[in-house]
């Protein structure tokens, strides 16, 4: 072998190096950013989670109270009618019956349009609603803290740490506030 020859192959080894830890360089970085791309899509999920869970419960208890307070009204309003017993005068008598035709008709009208419609089942369903929304943010909260884990850990690790430098810093874990994490108080 010339000198020649032996500069070349050295010149060869040390250019396949250089593009060796170029790639992997650019890999690495590449991985650091798709990982901070999924944890800011994970954040923005429990983002809307938490604003669905603030809009579809606001109205949920605000419609659930709204209907509890119809029916029991209703229900009030056929308790306080009275039979007016055989001792009440004609008119009375006649209040009654109109009350009582007015009371039927309204109650009609509300069980042929909403047949299904009850106190309990509305309830029900908001219960339903609390359940679903908590456990996508649930799910939304440690999607976030898996992808942050999956993260901090490639950016401490030896080699990745030189690439990481000071350009890729560890993210902070999901944690709720103290009074987020109190169970919501919804009251009727």
């Amino acid at each position: 072998m010339t000198p020649t020859q032996i500069v070349l192959i050295v010149v060869g080894i040390i250019v396949l190096l250089v593009l060796m830890v170029l790639v992997w360089f650019i890999s690495v970085r590449n991985g650091f950013l798709r990982m901070q791309q999924d944890i800011e899509s994970s954040e923005s999920r429990i983002d809307v989670y938490l604003t669905k869970r603030f809009d579809l419960l606001t109205k949920m208890v605000q419609t659930t109270k709204n209907y509890v307070k119809h029916e029991k009204e209703t229900l009030e309003k056929i308790v306080s009618m009275r039979n007016p017993g055989a001792n009440a005068s004609i008119e009375e008598k006649a209040q009654f019956e109109k009350e009582m035709t007015a009371a039927t008709k309204a109650l009609n009208v509300v069980v042929e349009n909403y047949p299904d419609l009850k106190a309990n089942t509305v309830v029900i369903g908001l219960q339903n609603a609390i359940t679903e929304v908590e456990e996508n943010l649930q799910a939304s909260r440690s999607t976030y803290n898996s992808n942050v884990s999956i993260y901090n850990k490639s950016i401490i690790v030896f080699p990745n740490s030189i690439v990481a430098g000071s350009r890729f810093t560890k993210r902070n874990y999901f944690e709720a506030e103290a009074t987020k994490r109190a169970d919501v108080n919804i009251e009727f």
